[in-house]
């Protein structure tokens, strides 16, 4: 059966806003400064990963007023409620209080006068602060998010970092992926991940992992199961990797056509991204290894602008070109000259 990836994974819908602020505070500093109760934050979620800055809302205009996103005050919104008056300021800031806001954040240091903290008390929504700066905040929320509302999926295979390039090994159960996976390692590549592997599409890549349960692990069919960390060391091993290569291992097959100049190139729709994929029949003597890491040189080679084949289909045109025109001064040898080799 030819490789097909399964059916997403249905993305979470939602996340609670003590979650996001406990895994931000593992990167960045992060203060609570305004809640009603100290675990008002885990009565709030974050539904996608949009940000929004509430300036407009704040001068009145609210139609287009995303509120269901984070809300982002920075030095901006900051010196904008700081020129008003007390009565006028908090007008302003209960146009956006008015709304189910999940949680707002006050960066670069950034302080609101204490009647407008209770005014988000009384609204019962949570504001934190954070000494970065808002465009630094607003990329690291932003990943975060990203990767929390990102498509999943999950593929039977080896996950592989083959010079670099993240190479996914399959084909049918029993056919010898994990043999390859376990060999590459063995010459100096890295695992990522071994039977299950978890593929996230994020920013228009598609980024592999191995599950919390299988990671490091591998098993070897007549060995059992094999821990490659330990076995190997920590440069055996990755977290993640692109996926940028599939290679598919298949039985040989006499009446199948198989490639070869390399001049027709097939793929393979993962998540709505067309991934390469390289099918390669299995037969008695051939190195799958070597050949792996071959398709790694040469996906690199073809990165930076040189393509193998089409360099061999333009060496053939322009011989017959040159036959045709009747100036081929080529001898009727394989070599025009053969120096000799005397030691």
């Amino acid at each position: 059966m030819p490789f097909s990836p399964q059916a997403p994974i249905p993305r979470k819908d939602k996340i609670s806003v003590a979650y996001l602020v406990k895994k931000l505070r593992e990167r960045v500093n992060i203060n609570l400064e305004a809640c009603v109760s100290e675990n008002c934050a885990e009565d709030h979620y974050v539904v996608e990963a949009d940000l929004h800055r509430p300036g407009l809302a704040l001068a009145g205009y609210k139609k287009l007023f995303t509120y269901q996103r984070i809300q982002i005050i920075g030095n901006t919104e900051t010196q904008f409620l700081e020129h008003m008056g007390k009565d006028k300021q908090e007008e302003s800031f209960r146009n956006i209080t008015q709304f189910d806001i999940p949680v707002i954040f006050l960066t670069d240091s950034n302080k609101l006068p204490e009647n407008l903290f209770q005014i988000a008390k009384e609204a019962n929504i949570p504001i934190f602060s954070t000494p970065l700066e808002t465009t630094r905040f607003m990329y690291i929320l932003r990943d975060f998010l990203e990767d929390q509302f990102a498509i999943q999926t999950m593929v039977h295979g080896s996950m592989m970092d083959v010079y670099g390039i993240g190479i996914l090994v399959a084909g049918k159960s029993g056919i010898g992926k994990s043999e390859v996976a376990l060999d590459l390692v063995e010459r100096g590549h890295r695992l990522v991940a071994d039977d299950v592997v978890m593929l996230t599409k994020k920013n228009n890549v598609l980024m592999s992992s191995a599950t919390e349960m299988s990671k490091h692990f591998m098993e070897i069919r007549g060995l059992g199961i094999v821990d490659v960390m330990s076995m190997f060391g920590i440069r055996a091993i990755r977290y993640q990797k692109r996926l940028e290569v599939v290679l598919e291992l298949t039985l040989w097959d006499e009446t199948r056509e198989v490639e070869r100049t390399g001049l027709n190139h097939d793929s393979v729709n993962v998540l709505g991204l067309e991934i390469p994929l390289i099918h390669l029949p299995i037969t008695p003597g051939k190195n799958i290894t070597v050949i792996a890491e071959v398709i790694a040189m040469n996906y690199l080679l073809k990165h930076y602008g040189y393509d193998p084949a089409k360099a061999f289909q333009e060496r053939i045109k322009s011989s017959i070109g040159e036959k045709t025109k009747g100036r081929d001064m080529t001898p009727k040898r394989a070599i025009e000259y053969f120096e000799g080799d005397i030691e």
